[in-house]
């Protein structure tokens, strides 16, 4: 398996066929008296079947709308033009309201992500990824956030939202500080939104459940996949872990979380692995 950011940089190249506390126990049941919520509407992030993709776009593609899946996150096009994948996606009754998107090192690079990603049909250029290596200050992560911001207005000029996707590395203190904290803070709310990757939240050493509460509205799209207890916490399919999504998407969808989708990103088995978690979550009734 090839890691993201070897992914991102092939697709880039046109060389693939084109993260405890309260969150760790036990789901609990609803204790406000009201009935308990469904999810709504339940995603995939196509990097979990990435090495399906490759064999065949068409296909892998029926094959998620026959599990359930209405909404897809793309992460690379795999050959094809958006046009024709957005043909496909009609096809089998899919929509793809995000897409991964490098960040880009020009403004050009940037306008033709942004291009790609409208004529998807996408409503969020989503970041899923950023060079730590190069952010190693607060002042660093706070020039990323202005950026960010920077980045956030060229998407809204094409009708686009801006959003960022984390992994564990920004759970991490530097200097004193949580750098996705630091992106939170020096980015606009009216401009830039984020993905909350639970599990990697969890790895990171943080807690969704918190993050949710003391920035409601912020994190707007999720991935969800599971982990073991601490202190492996190795990634697993949702349902087999011990985070209490119910919990957590309950908490997020009343703060303003609107997309979920599944993820793994090293699944033995790509389709059991989805299947699996659209199971558990299509079953879940979530808790505030």
């Amino acid at each position: 398996m090839i890691d993201r950011r070897s992914f991102f940089w092939l697709a880039g190249a046109g060389l693939l066929t084109r993260r405890l506390s309260a969150c760790t126990a036990a789901p609990s049941p609803s204790t406000s008296g009201s009935p308990a919520r469904a999810l709504e509407r339940i995603g995939l992030q196509l990097y979990t079947v990435r090495s399906e993709m490759q064999k065949s776009v068409p296909q892998t593609l029926a094959r998620v709308a026959a599990i359930g899946f209405r909404e897809v996150e793309f992460a690379g096009y795999f050959n094809h033009s958006p046009a024709e994948l957005r043909k496909l996606l009609d096809e089998h009754g899919l929509s793809a309201p995000s897409t991964h998107v490098s960040l880009g090192r020009t403004p050009d690079e940037w306008q033709r992500a942004l291009a790609d990603a409208a004529a998807l049909g996408s409503t969020y250029a989503t970041v899923p990824w950023l060079d730590a290596a190069v952010l190693r200050t607060v002042a660093d992560w706070e020039r990323m956030g202005a950026r960010f911001n920077a980045a956030a207005a060229a998407a809204k000029s094409m009708g686009l939202r801006f959003a960022y996707h984390n992994h564990d590395f920004e759970m991490r203190s530097i200097e004193g500080r949580v750098p996705l904290e630091i992106l939170l803070a020096s980015t606009d709310p009216a401009l830039v939104d984020f993905e909350m990757d639970i599990y990697w939240v969890v790895k990171g050493g943080g807690d969704p459940l918190s993050l949710i509460a003391r920035y409601p509205g912020r994190f707007v799209l999720a991935h969800a996949k599971d982990a073991t207890a601490a202190p492996e916490h190795r990634m697993v399919d949702v349902g087999a872990g011990t985070i209490d999504f119910a919990r957590v998407l309950g908490a997020g969808m009343k703060a303003g979380m609107r997309f979920v989708f599944v993820e793994h990103d090293r699944p033995a088995d790509p389709f059991a692995s989805v299947t699996a978690s659209y199971r558990t979550l299509s079953q879940l009734r979530l808790t505030p």
